[in-house]
């Protein structure tokens, strides 16, 4: 069975059983974070329970939302079913989108920067169709709160998809006037943090490893005009 066989069948044994809110924290319970595959189920589950709450924090299911998760999934043609059974399920339990980030975040405590994962792949789908809008807005900083992301790291991941926001710096998560020792050391951290290989081994799955890419390609470039700004 595929990994999102396994992930569907488990999930419907749970809607079937009525236990509300269970899905990540239950889910999860199937699986040890001490294995990769395992690592990616768990990251998974985290991302389509949250992803699909947040579909509906402005009130509509925006279908370009809904194309942006599977797009960033890239779920296979076959199991598109078994992906929207787990995302209707999340969207349609009673539990409010706070208890599924406490899960998440209980899941990941000894993991800060799995949680900036899962944070950076939800503004990636909320700026899916161009637009954030305020009730997004407010979902991805109570979040933030609940995964103890404070207001910099939280300004320093949305200005990588906010294509309004044209500083580098803020790409980085360094100040203006930084010494350039501080700037090039704040890159190299972030190109050490998501490498792909500790992306992965953080429990991104393959599948998603286009937004790395991405990511990598924002603090480059990022890095690459504070190096011509300042002649370095």
């Amino acid at each position: 069975m595929s990994v999102w066989g396994k992930i569907a069948g488990i999930a419907a044994g749970y809607a079937i059983g009525g236990v509300p809110g269970a899905l990540v924290g239950g889910l999860a319970g199937h699986f040890a974070l001490d294995r990769v595959n395992d690592r990616q189920i768990i990251f998974t589950i985290a991302m389509i329970s949250l992803a699909a709450k947040m579909t509906r924090a402005d009130g509509d299911v925006s279908p370009i939302e809904v194309q942006a998760v599977q797009d960033m999934m890239r779920v296979p043609e076959a199991e598109l079913k078994n992906m929207e059974r787990v995302f209707r399920l999340a969207q349609e339990d009673v539990a409010g989108f706070d208890a599924y980030a406490k899960q998440v975040a209980e899941i990941y405590a000894d993991s800060p920067q799995v949680l900036e994962d899962v944070l950076d792949v939800l503004f990636y789908i909320a700026y899916a169709d161009g637009v954030l809008h305020p009730a997004e807005q407010q979902f991805l900083e109570i979040v933030a709160d609940i995964f103890k992301i404070n207001v910099s790291d939280f300004k320093r991941i949305q200005a990588r998809h906010d294509g309004s926001v044209v500083d580098p710096y803020a790409v980085l998560g360094v100040g203006r006037h930084a010494e350039d020792d501080t700037v090039k050391r704040a890159w190299l951290n972030a190109v050490r943090d998501n490498h792909p290989d500790q992306l992965q081994a953080r429990g991104m799955p393959l599948e998603m490893m286009h937004i790395a890419t991405a990511r990598m390609a924002s603090i480059n470039e990022a890095w690459e005009n504070i190096r011509e700004e300042r002649g370095l």
